[in-house]
């Protein structure tokens, strides 16, 4: 019998299910290791866009043991799920905002807690490249398909020789000028937009790159993702935030590995 660790509020996004390089027993394991108040499932959860294509078939049985546990979660502890919807996931865009039993189904939404507002969003309306030019989108999809088969390869070597998980498609784009360039558009972006909204900060997913820091005034936070960087983010009962990362290699059966990231101020 394993103690579950218990968060006021946990944040996932960028989970694809559906598709061969979601982590999706890593991330149920994480889900069934705690219990929370309040899980937001911050966009493209399901990856309709590769399901189009590619057909149900690629639905796996772990990807409704994903929603089991939830369903589980929201019955015994009585946890409330508000879902935002991500570009890979727009098919919701024909329901929200949806609200039934302890599920909300929203494009956007404004979370509050310890007296300071938070803007959450998946982030893909910022991406023109997403938006405007969708064809364009999907086509940067396929060379970064390629990228995860190269981790994946990578990381099945790693585990042959007792080496942890490592992301070596992560570490690619972070070497890659235009894709670093990209991330700090991109926080700059959702940063102005919360200081608009009159937030204190803001909640994102969509680039696959977790964070936690300060642009001056405002709190930028991003989940990351459950195909490459394995994180969430969690709020303790005091209000601090924290990426979480899991590493089953290095850790015993639904445990999770904690690295707090140190908040740091960036002039915007």
């Amino acid at each position: 019998m394993y103690l579950r660790t218990y968060y006021p509020t946990v944040v996932l996004s960028d989970i694809h299910l559906g598709t061969q390089h979601s982590k999706t027993e890593e991330v149920t394991r994480f889900l069934k290791s705690i219990n929370c108040d309040r899980l937001i499932l911050n966009g493209d959860i399901i990856d309709g866009w590769h399901l189009q294509k590619s057909g149900l078939s690629k639905w796996k049985a772990k990807h409704t043991d994903f929603f089991k546990v939830i369903m589980k979660m929201m019955e015994n502890f009585g946890t409330q799920v508000i879902y935002v919807r991500g570009n890979h996931d727009d098919f919701l865009d024909n329901l929200a905002p949806l609200n039934f039993y302890n599920i909300q189904i929203v494009k956007d939404c404004i979370y509050e807690s310890h007296g300071r507002r938070y803007y959450v969003t998946h982030g893909d309306i910022f991406d023109t490249v997403t938006t405007r030019m969708k064809w364009l989108a999907k086509l940067g999809d396929t060379g970064y398909t390629f990228l995860l088969w190269l981790n994946k390869v990578y990381n099945a070597r790693r585990m042959k020789q007792g080496k942890p998980y490592y992301s070596l498609s992560q570490s690619i784009k972070n070497k890659v000028k235009s894709a670093v360039s990209y991330v700090s558009d991109f926080e700059k972006e959702l940063v102005t937009l919360a200081r608009a909204r009159k937030c204190d900060g803001v909640i994102c997913g969509h680039i696959h790159h977790p964070a936690n820091t300060y642009y001056d005034d405002i709190h930028y936070l991003n989940s990351g993702d459950w195909v490459e960087t394995l994180s969430a983010l969690t709020e303790d009962e005091d209000g601090n935030w924290s990426v979480r990362y899991f590493d089953s290699m290095s850790m015993p059966d639904r445990e999770l590995k904690e690295k707090e990231t140190e908040q740091i101020t960036i002039a915007s």
